[in-house]
């Protein structure tokens, strides 16, 4: 399959690796190529330049936003949560009525740390893209945990914890369903249809507490039940 993930930093890396070891072709898609590729800085969690993990991965193609929107038959949204809706919204036309797996989360930063969330309670961000790209089967995943863990399930417990799915469309949200289970995801719960990505982004405040706390990024949730 053909797979676009729009975005190049940590989360967007991680997939690249997973789905293109899955047997996949993955395009990656950046704003600007020449730049993405030339700039020589360390994101803000001080992960290798882009260019220095490229080397190690030229199987992985770099494009532009569209280039990747167009390539792929499933897209992935790997972009800060700030910038997501603007830049979908850029690639309205090739994203047309595909799959897209919406891993961002509305954080501002505007007041330090620990983040705030631009959007919650009554809206998410997965609900904004819905809305603004109406034909777009949005489903929303992986937001809830670290990016080497939303790929790597086995790293945490022998893979037992829980992902969780919610979107509008069934036949889209089984699509991406037999593709977690590809990825090693044993414990998936359909959540319902996207207005359940309230509650899935209104988990970021307590997840970065426990960041803070447990001094790990690898941890997630189990749900026990009667």
């Amino acid at each position: 399959m053909k797979i676009g993930i729009l975005g190049t930093g940590m989360v967007g890396r991680a997939h690249a690796e997973k789905l293109t070891a899955l047997g996949h072709t993955v395009m990656l898609g950046t704003k600007d190529v020449e730049t993405t590729l030339t700039s020589t800085e360390k994101d803000v969690m001080g992960n290798q330049p882009f260019r220095e993990w490229h080397k190690a991965h030229g199987n992985i193609v770099l494009g532009t936003f569209h280039e990747a929107a167009s390539h792929g038959d499933i897209i992935y949204d790997a972009l800060k949560g700030e910038v997501a809706l603007s830049v979908l919204q850029t690639v309205a036309e090739p994203l047309g009525s595909k799959i897209l797996i919406d891993i961002a989360n509305p954080l501002d930063f505007s007041k330090g740390m620990p983040p705030s969330l631009a959007v919650c309670n009554t809206n998410s961000l997965g609900e904004q893209i819905q809305k603004a790209l109406p034909s777009v089967k949005v489903v929303k995943t992986f937001n809830t945990m670290n990016a080497y863990l939303q790929v790597d399930p086995e790293k945490l417990a022998l893979g037992d914890h829980d992902i969780f799915v919610c979107g509008n469309d069934a036949a889209s949200k089984a699509t991406v369903m037999d593709l977690l289970k590809n990825y090693g995801w044993k414990n998936i719960i359909d959540l319902g249809d996207i207005t359940n990505a309230r509650g899935t982004e209104m988990l970021l405040p307590i997840w970065l507490r426990l960041r803070s706390a447990l001094k790990t990024p690898t941890f997630n949730c189990k749900i026990v039940k009667e």
